[in-house]
């Protein structure tokens, strides 16, 4: 089972960049699918998750109306549009899938992450 994150960069202030976490070795369309960042010196933030289905999603604050995650299980591909970035947006994002509950124990999935820079 592997995530794979990429998409990232340096950006201004104001900005776009579209993440992608590519799915391999798993049964992807049953997992929910969720976005965090890591930024030095804090702790690892929630971002924005995305149902099974992709019908139901969810953002933290800090980001709706800037941020939209989707994705396409046909490809195995979740995907973080981000516009109007802000240097506090910095930081590394990692994806996460994580299986239904009914299955049990089985393992969470994540990505190494993918580096986004906002600056000026």
């Amino acid at each position: 089972a592997q995530l794979v994150e990429s998409g990232g960069g340096s950006v201004q202030p104001g900005g776009s960049l579209r993440l992608s976490c590519a799915a391999s070795g798993f049964r992807f369309s049953y997992y929910v699918v969720r976005w965090y960042r890591q930024a030095p010196g804090r702790m690892r933030e929630l971002v924005a998750s995305i149902t099974s289905a992709g019908d139901q999603t969810l953002y933290a604050d800090s980001v709706k109306g800037r941020f939209t995650i989707s994705r396409d299980n046909a490809k195995n591909v979740a995907y973080l549009e981000m516009i109007m970035l802000k240097p506090e947006d910095t930081g590394v994002y990692l994806c996460l899938a994580q299986p239904p509950t009914e299955w049990g124990p089985v393992d969470d999935v994540w990505g190494r992450g993918t580096e986004v820079t906002v600056s000026s």
